[in-house]
């Protein structure tokens, strides 16, 4: 704050004569910027930052604010390069706001010319009003138009400069929201169109999946799923966390997709595919470590193989909901090259479904991940329940929508064989190696 109070009087020197007066002004205009610093900008998002700008210009400077945005910011040296701005947010009197015919018109004359405009107008029975419209400029794009409207013949200089002070500060805020807005958006697309494409199960297999990137977060994450067919009837489900957020997280998730589905395809049985997979990611420095998931299922046998790298177990529903935690046995986050990756083997019935997912669906702040875990087993479900309707019931009730990180989810359940005279042979797989 020293630096501002120092850009302050070099902007308005004081004479000795005035230096009391002078004194009171200045501290007068940097007690409103501080006020301007605590409420506008709370949020990287251009609406709430529209709404803190009018909350803190009325009533307090103005009896009516307004703040009309661009659709799009465009180059302030570029005139007449845009369209009408339209009206986010209003506060305080919308009659003063509405009071004369080219108000519209006077916005954008504001943002084609790049100076504030004041106007005054006369309302009904002779009474005036003023109206000051400030475009909202910021590194040489502009935003949109502020209007500030109060009853009498206009503002002092202190408060025509407190006011393009906050236009100014709102502009920069905006620029920075849609920034934002447009990495995210970047990245969301990229790793909604990589989850698009998961490989397809046997037929012998319901898979359902969810992916929901968080609200919180400003950057997505590096969670993913994936299903890869292999030989004799068999799938392998497979969920995975890169740690970190942002782009960097989004594109070593798909090398480790990538990576994943070339090591899966010979039919290596669970635990050598992750030690394979970790001894390929461990030669390249720059990939980040992750954890994932591996859960091979045969139908034929009614058998499921698990393996985990680092990652949370997957929970079993059986035939009336009940759920489960299966006790697979935790090796290394892939990346390490440390290996040690164990396989286990269990039943799994066509009344059973199981459902494997990464921690932004259970992990709440402050909570133990046992208790969290816990938690999400006592969820009770409606017997005979979909894989789609579970999923979307257990993602409702985990409240995953608001979780602080993002989630995916997988549930798989086995068809019911058809009957003995309609099945076709399978040949049964050779016993797994280590």
């Amino acid at each position: 704050m020293a630096c501002v109070r120092a850009a302050l009087a070099r902007r308005w020197p004081l004479s000795a004569r005035h230096e009391g007066q002078g004194q009171g002004r200045v501290r007068a205009r940097l007690a409103a910027i501080e006020r301007a610093l605590d409420v506008i900008g709370t949020t990287l998002d251009e609406q709430t930052v529209c709404a803190e700008l009018a909350q803190f210009l009325c009533p307090s400077l103005c009896e009516a604010a307004a703040v009309d945005l661009l659709p799009e910011d465009v180059a302030t040296d570029r005139p007449h390069a845009h369209g009408p701005p339209t009206r986010t947010c209003a506060r305080g009197r919308h009659d003063l706001l509405d009071a004369g015919a080219d108000a519209a018109a006077q916005s954008v004359a504001a943002l084609d010319e790049g100076h504030a405009i004041r106007t005054v107008t006369t309302l009904t029975g002779g009474r005036p009003v003023t109206h000051l419209h400030v475009p909202l400029l910021a590194h040489g794009r502009a935003y949109g138009v502020l209007l500030a409207a109060r009853p009498g013949e206009g503002f002092t200089d202190d408060e025509t400069a407190t006011l393009h002070y906050a236009a100014r500060l709102a502009a920069v805020l905006i620029g920075h929201a849609r920034a934002h807005a447009s990495v995210r958006s970047t990245a969301l697309n990229l790793q909604r169109a990589l989850l698009s494409e998961p490989g397809r199960p046997h037929p012998n297999l319901e898979v359902a999946t969810r992916y929901l990137p968080s609200g919180n977060s400003t950057l997505v994450g590096g969670d993913w799923f994936e299903t890869v067919r292999l030989h004799y009837g068999r799938t392998l489900l497979v969920v995975g966390d890169v740690m970190g957020h942002g782009l960097d997280a989004a594109v070593d998730m798909n090398a480790y997709r990538s990576a994943l589905r070339y090591i899966a395809s010979a039919d290596l049985p669970p635990h050598r595919v992750l030690r394979q997979l970790d001894e390929t990611v461990a030669t390249n420095a720059g990939r980040r470590p992750a954890t994932c998931l591996l859960v091979r299922v045969d139908p034929a046998r009614r058998v499921a193989a698990f393996a985990s790298a680092g990652h949370l177990p997957p929970v079993l529903f059986g035939a009336d909901n009940a759920a489960e935690v299966v006790p697979v046995p935790v090796g290394p986050p892939l990346g390490t090259g440390l290996g040690g990756y164990e396989l286990i083997t269990r039943t799994m019935a066509p009344s059973q479904t199981l459902l494997l997912f990464t921690d932004g669906l259970v992990e709440r702040r402050g909570e133990d991940i046992d208790v969290s875990l816990a938690r999400l087993s006592g969820r009770w479900l409606r017997p005979g329940a979909g894989v789609e309707e579970l999923l979307d019931t257990v993602v409702d009730r985990c409240d995953a929508q608001h979780a602080e990180d993002d989630v995916a989810v997988l549930a798989a359940r086995i068809r019911r064989r058809p009957r003995p005279e309609a099945q076709e042979s399978v040949t049964p797989p050779p016993p797994d190696t280590t």
